[in-house]
């Protein structure tokens, strides 16, 4: 049996929705992934008589597709879609039977509307929490439109493809053979990339907002909830709904949910948004801000919103090490998450950038993969927690370095290596390696915002106890703010505050 008796317990409640009938077309040899796989396909066929399975020789093997009866929809599945890809299984078993995906019937009709040929191939790692959803997006678009397939390749399993792609960061997608795109896209996202996008005119007849949120993270969705609750007409524009929380893997600080991860948190997050009468504007970026009567957003679609009071809740980014080599080689040596990429570097020798908690936890959770793992840390000691200094010291696959500075992150197609300063001898040094991770903090989203508001030197904008800045009408909420702490849960109570100190600026002026 592949699946565990709760799982299959689950998975069966949701085989009850099927709608239609579907056969997997599979393609198997007599190696064990293509056992495992026949394994999975079997017991998904015990489980349904909605289900067949049709034997068929695919352009992968070990791989599957899911297709309606008289009809391939171009799902493909090339290795064992567990972990976190059994959900996007499960909804492309629901969605091909004829289950409705849970999309805006404006998004389903610029899917439709696509008449150009499409293939689509995502490669990912099990353990890669930002791939399902780009597999769901580029699944729900071949369901909905027959000029489009796309294929979910396991990395682990087709290495040789990865290695030939020079994939070394996951999800990457090709469109037609062609690099696409990586890392973590929406299917709106997806559908602006080919040029399906929202253009300006579609925001020149907008009221003027009575709060306009600037970010959609944690901050900006409790700011918008809380201004909504008081009745007044209210906006949301963000780059990316949920911000940075999509990038974080495990959260076990969020108080009342004792373990959580950050794509669920933001579905539950953008659910609540939709419950008020909120006009998100999602994938706009915003480019200038202006105080004339009103508040003026220029978008970078050129589109121009107003509104009567602004929240600035942009969050933060990942810091750059700001060396030759990390821009050239990023997703080809550079990665950002370690979760994420991590498979992708088996038996390999990488780097660590960053002493702090997270770059620790990085290299504890590395070692487990990789053949050694070299941290390099600027100040004379580690700042990370002293339990995760124990950790990390008792790997016997772990070389520490501190008091040292990157200089360069070295490479020819992809990262060979890393050199670094001793910063007591200025000695400088020299260590071959295939992969660098850097985990040394955030900068805060504020460049666009120029000189209209006070900053620290750090570009933290600085907001008092009620979230008020320098200038009337304008406030701000968490990571982008002087805020000591960047947590989830302060960003929340701080979007909060900021729109009630917003709601009583309006009352009074």
């Amino acid at each position: 049996m592949v699946l565990e008796a709760k799982v299959k317990a689950q998975l069966n409640e949701y085989l009850q929705l099927m709608e239609g009938d579907i056969v997997l077309k599979v393609s198997a040899n007599t190696d064990n992934v293509s056992k495992d796989m026949m394994n999975l396909v079997n017991e998904l066929a015990s489980m349904s008589p909605r289900i067949t399975i049709e034997e068929t020789e695919l352009k992968r093997t070990p791989s599957f597709s899911v297709n309606r009866t008289a009809e391939d929809t171009g799902i493909t599945f090339a290795g064992i879609p567990l972990g976190h890809e059994f959900t996007s299984l499960v909804l492309a078993i629901l969605q091909v039977s004829g289950r409705a995906p849970k999309v805006d019937s404006a998004v389903i009709d610029q899917i439709k509307a696509i008449d150009e040929q499409y293939h689509f191939e995502t490669y990912v790692s099990l353990s890669c929490h930002n791939c399902p959803d780009v597999v769901q997006a580029l699944n729900i678009m071949s369901v909905l439109n027959p000029n489009i397939t796309h294929s979910m390749i396991d990395g682990a399993v087709f290495k040789d493809e990865v290695e030939s792609n020079n994939v070394m960061a996951v999800p990457a997608v090709f469109l037609n053979g062609e690099f696409f795109g990586g890392g973590r896209m929406t299917l709106e996202e997806i559908l602006a990339k080919l040029g399906s996008g929202v253009d300006a005119e579609a925001f020149a007849d907008k009221e003027p907002f009575d709060v306009l949120v600037v970010g959609g993270g944690p901050a900006g969705s409790s700011a918008a909830i809380y201004a909504a609750r008081k009745g007044i007409r209210t906006g949301i524009v963000a780059e990316r709904f949920g911000g940075q929380v999509l990038d974080t893997m495990s959260i076990e600080n969020f108080i009342s949910v004792k373990q959580t991860e950050g794509p669920k948190l933001v579905a539950s997050l953008e659910e609540h948004v939709k419950e008020y009468d909120i006009d998100v504007m999602n994938l706009q970026r915003a480019k200038r801000l202006e105080k004339k009567d009103l508040f003026e957003l220029e978008l970078e679609n050129g589109a121009v919103l107003k509104s009567k009071t602004v929240i600035v809740s942009t969050g933060a980014r990942w810091r750059n090490v700001g060396v030759p080599g990390e821009e050239e080689f990023k997703n080809k040596g550079v990665a950002y998450c370690p979760h994420c990429d991590g498979p992708l570097f088996d038996g390999k020798d990488v780097a660590v950038i960053g002493g702090g908690n997270s770059g620790v936890e990085a290299a504890i959770d590395l070692a487990g993969i990789v053949k050694h793992v070299t941290v390099l840390e600027f100040m004379p000691e580690l700042k990370a927690d002293e339990i995760l200094q124990q950790r990390l010291y008792s790997l016997p696959n772990v070389t520490v370095l501190k008091n040292v500075q990157t200089k360069e992150i070295t490479g020819t197609d992809n990262v060979n290596g890393i050199t670094y300063i001793e910063r007591d001898s200025e000695e400088e040094k020299h260590i071959p390696l295939q992969g660098v991770f850097v985990q040394i903090g955030l900068l805060p989203n504020t460049d666009w915002l120029g000189e209209i508001v006070e900053r620290t030197k750090f570009g933290e904008v600085v907001a008092d106890k009620h979230g008020a800045t320098n200038v009337p009408g304008l406030f701000a909420a968490g990571d982008c703010t002087d805020t000591p702490y960047k947590q989830i849960i302060i960003s929340m109570g701080s979007g909060a505050n900021a729109a009630l100190g917003a709601f009583d600026h309006l009352i009074r002026n």
